[in-house]
């Protein structure tokens, strides 16, 4: 290497290089507001733009941070935009982009406690005091049978205690069942379960979808699980697990956790609870209800990379019986044996997750509890929610639109009402909207179908959101409304 060309590692290097970096991104949080928040480029674009080979000798930082801006940016969907109402939120913080930070900075690969403890012991402890937080039963926290660990999607946490339930049940009717193990969630149940079952080997057939009604407000009946778990059981079948949700995809509905817990637990189910996106509301007390019945579940997720200002991914999962997920996935090959492993002393989270190596997360979830504290953390997801609850007022002031679903946290569907009664002539109506509202760069939403309907899905919760971007939104629905209802009483007055 010669001259001033940019070392594998550099302290003064990294200092100069990360200041620039830092600035970069500051101004890109302090400009995003200017950025089309979905990326309106065509599928294709960047090959157009990058060459198609690597370069043989360095660039400048300078030169890569200019092909950021002109050539990566408009390829960009920006999540943190205050503009952002899609999907679920993806939070970023200072306190989260701070610790990810310092984790990339460390660069430990923390598999097993000898090779990082403090990694190791970081997570147990803020799992603690998430879970605390949270007022989950005792049997999940470290000091117990049961605890934490970070995951990096509800998607692998579904999985790693699908595989659990599936070979704890094994052990005891024998592997050759396993083509009559059933399992059980609603058709509002993220579609994760689904993949975790093709995964795990359960047969797509035995995969039970229980269909919900606008009656229960999309909410799995326990009745409905009671009389498929009986059917397959007449059938000769062996029911293994239930998934249920707090705060679904579609609409944030909330299954009925006590309930479907006794059930769960009088005919041996394993009983998971996905809150991927609303657990981070039950840490204030007005909203801690809807994880009432918890206590009888077997394990406990929620997303803190959603709604909960740490940067993506931390996914925390809770058991209560962590030897079932030890059972399941641990490998003790030679080359990883060593004295603490061996003497059972510590945990080896290697065994609590499908890939080997991990990543510090601990930290980012640590740096958020401490440089915000928990009342900061509770009125962030209030100011959502009363955002939220802004928007749905707005939305009912309007006697040309519905809200579809009850409103439980900071998710609002709503439908543009036709004046026709056809619902395919409707849903294509709000399809033309969503498209619509989209293409114009000035925010960003997404969809869903309940009942049969194509409902417009409102979610508040990215950071810099206020209620100008709120009340803004808003505006440009309606504008795009009265264009969209326009144009189709043309289309009518033309064919008739």
């Amino acid at each position: 290497m010669e001259g001033d060309d940019l070392k594998p590692m550099d302290a003064d290097q990294l200092r100069e290089h990360a200041h620039r970096m830092v600035d970069f991104i500051a101004d890109y949080y302090k400009n995003i507001e200017q950025f089309p928040v979905l990326s309106q480029v065509q599928p294709g674009y960047l090959r157009e733009l990058l060459p198609d080979s690597a370069p043989s000798r360095p660039e400048s930082l300078q030169d890569v941070l200019d092909d950021v801006q002109t050539k990566i940016l408009p390829g960009v969907t920006h999540w943190q935009s205050p503009d952002y109402f899609a999907y679920f939120p993806s939070n970023s913080s200072v306190a989260g982009f701070l610790g990810e930070m310092l984790s990339a900075g460390i660069n430990m690969v923390g598999f097993s406690w000898i090779t990082s403890p403090a990694a190791t012991e970081l997570e147990m402890i803020v799992l603690d005091w998430l879970a605390k937080a949270l007022n989950l039963p005792d049997e999940f926290l470290s000091t117990g049978e049961g605890g934490g660990v970070i995951q990096g999607t509800a998607s692998e946490a579904v999985l790693v205690v699908l595989l659990a339930a599936r070979d704890k049940v094994l052990r005891s009717v024998g592997k050759d069942a396993i083509g009559k193990l059933v399992a059980y969630c609603s058709d509002q149940t993220h579609s994760s379960i689904q993949k975790a079952c093709k995964i795990g080997g359960i047969h797509p057939e035995n995969c039970r979808v229980l269909k919900t009604e606008s009656s229960t407000e999309y909410a799995l009946s326990a009745e409905s699980l009671s009389e498929a778990i009986s059917q397959d059981i007449a059938s000769g079948l062996i029911p293994f697990f239930l998934c249920a949700t707090v705060g679904t995809t579609s609409s944030t509905a909330v299954d009925p956790l006590p309930a479907l817990g006794k059930i769960s637990n009088s005919n041996g189910l394993w009983f998971h609870v996905d809150a991927a996106y609303a657990g981070s509301a039950c840490i204030c007390p007005e909203f801690r209800h809807f994880i009432d019945g918890v206590e009888l579940a077997n394990s406990f997720n929620m997303n803190a990379h959603k709604w909960f200002l740490t940067n993506f991914d931390c996914s925390a999962l809770w058991v209560k019986e962590r030897s079932a997920l030890v059972q399941s996935l641990s490998t003790n090959p030679e080359y990883l044996k060593n004295k603490a492993s061996q003497g059972n002393t510590v945990v080896d989270y290697k065994d609590w997750q499908i890939p080997l190596g991990r990543r510090f997360r601990s930290l980012k979830l640590w740096m958020v509890f401490r440089l915000y504290g928990l009342e900061n953390l509770q009125t962030y997801i209030r100011s959502h929610i009363e955002l939220a609850n802004k928007f749905e007022q707005l939305v009912k002031l309007d006697p040309r639109f519905e809200v579809v679903a009850p409103r439980n946290f900071s998710l609002v569907c709503f439908r543009l009402l036709s004046t026709q009664k056809d619902l395919e002539y409707s849903n294509r109506l709000n399809r033309e909207l969503l498209d619509a509202v989209n293409s114009t760069g000035k925010l960003f939403i997404s969809h869903t179908v309940l009942s049969e309907m194509y409902v417009l899905r409102l979610a508040v919760g990215a950071p810099l959101t206020e209620e100008r971007h709120v009340v803004s939104a808003w505006e440009t629905l309606q504008e795009n409304a009265s264009a969209a209802l326009l144009r189709s009483n043309e289309l009518n007055s033309s064919s008739i």
